[in-house]
């Protein structure tokens, strides 16, 4: 599984880095960090809609506030099916 998030100006000042921060302690937490590999990258033009995060190519807007809810839902729910 591909998990990015975008570390580009505009999702930067969003709080991207805080959002990585919180994926990186999940993927530990949760001990997958064979099942994902994480990446940042920049622009996914997708930059008016907040912090843009890919899961295996699929786009999603998150913050730093729905970052958890996103992971236990979005990513973890496919590592455990």
């Amino acid at each position: 599984m591909t998990l990015t998030i975008c570390i580009g100006s505009s999702c930067h000042l969003k709080g991207s880095k805080k959002v990585a921060q919180i994926f990186e302690r999940l993927i530990d937490e949760n001990g997958v960090r064979d099942k994902i590999n994480f990446y940042g990258t920049f622009c996914m033009g997708n930059c008016q809609n907040g912090i843009s995060v890919s899961l295996n190519d699929q786009v999603y807007s998150v913050t730093p506030e729905t970052a958890e809810t996103f992971f236990h839902d979005e990513v973890m729910s496919r590592i455990e099916k």
